[in-house]
């Protein structure tokens, strides 16, 4: 668990409003929602202390168990994808440290997320629950499978990238629902989204992003 921030809170608010308004409405992040959910949620405190002074740097940044959590603006461009509602269930494929998931908590009515390393998923569970993120379940699992009993899901988005989009999700996707995730090898893939019409889940080109790759049964695409 991380402990207890000293950084002075006037310098982290400044550099988080520096974050959006350089990084993301400087670049092609418009929807007032996603902006505002991303101006609220502090990121410091899904980091190791250690790395306070870049925790609003547009970099993704270790959080350990050789994972990553992602940067602001590939963050901000996926929730922007979505087109996120109040009414959404949303499944989220990789928690991390749980900062991608307090930003959907903001957005859509409740977050599902699942973490397949069990330190992590109880990391972030207590630290959502802490800080006040409570419409979010943290379900220590293999995403890739997704979580049938929760389903179906108006929004899907994956933190981990895999070579095909795994079944499952498209499967627990409702109908007229929306998926996000990186498609490819492990150095570099395809930010695609997909949107679910007459049981098929159509896919279209969003970004060229980096990602640590799923594990799991994903592994066997």
């Amino acid at each position: 668990m991380f402990p207890l921030l000293t950084t002075d809170a006037g310098d982290l608010d400044r550099a988080r409003r520096n974050m959006v308004e350089r990084h993301l409405k400087g670049r092609d992040i418009t929807d007032a929602d996603v902006l505002k959910a991303m101006a609220s949620v502090p990121r410091e405190k899904f980091i190791s202390p250690a790395l306070i002074e870049f925790a609003y740097d547009d970099n993704p940044l270790s959080i350990g168990a050789g994972q990553t959590i992602s940067q602001p603006y590939i963050v901000a461009l996926m929730l922007q994808k979505l087109r996120l509602t109040k009414k959404d269930n949303v499944l989220e494929v990789g928690a991390g440290s749980g900062y991608q998931a307090a930003a959907l908590s903001l957005l859509a009515g409740h977050v599902y997320t699942t973490e397949i390393i069990k330190e992590l998923a109880d990391e972030s569970a207590e630290r959502l629950k802490r800080i006040g993120y409570l419409n979010v379940t943290v379900k220590h699992a293999d995403g890739s499978l997704g979580l049938a009993q929760h389903a179906p899901f108006d929004k899907i988005i994956a933190a981990a990238s895999s070579r095909k989009a795994p079944k499952p999700l498209e499967d627990q996707l409702a109908e007229g629902g929306m998926i996000i995730l990186p498609i490819g090898g492990l150095n570099y893939q395809d930010l695609m989204l997909g949107v679910k019409s007459s049981g098929r889940v159509e896919y279209h080109f969003v970004a060229s992003v980096r990602f640590v790759p799923m594990t799991g049964s994903a592994q066997a695409l």
